[in-house]
């Protein structure tokens, strides 16, 4: 068994018209659609964090998951193959099913490429770990 043989694939899709629509919305307190405003493209943070979520909840229930990029050759065939229009942007793809018995434990190395806490924790400023 591998990730081919999954049997979910989730492809979640960012959608930047239908986030800079909302907030240009009169309650929101501008009604221009500029890009400019945004420091960052929400819009694939917010797809990000549904994944992520996503991951989570199928942790939760015992399932395995995994988050894969979708390479460049291969987004054409993709929005061929399901019909999904120019103005959504695939953000990659999540696999979602049972573990396979037979699959040996993910390796100790993974726990040995995570970083320290103090390298990534910083309080109050930027370099103070205490």
């Amino acid at each position: 068994p591998t990730m081919q043989d999954a049997p979910l694939v989730v492809v979640p899709l960012a959608h930047k018209a239908a986030y800079l629509n909302r907030y240009a919305e009169p309650d929101k307190g501008w009604e221009d659609r500029a890009e400019a405003r945004w420091p960052a493209p929400y819009w694939h943070i917010d797809t990000g964090m549904a994944a992520l979520l996503m991951l989570l909840t199928a942790v939760d229930e015992g399932l395995g998951a995994c988050f894969f990029g979708i390479m460049p050759e291969h987004l054409q065939p993709f929005r061929e193959e399901f019909a999904v229009p120019e103005e959504y942007a695939p953000i990659g793809a999540i696999t979602v099913g049972y573990r396979a018995e037979d699959v040996p434990p993910p390796s100790p190395r993974i726990a040995q490429r995570r970083r320290p806490a103090a390298d990534v924790i910083h309080r109050g400023q930027w370099g103070r770990h205490a």
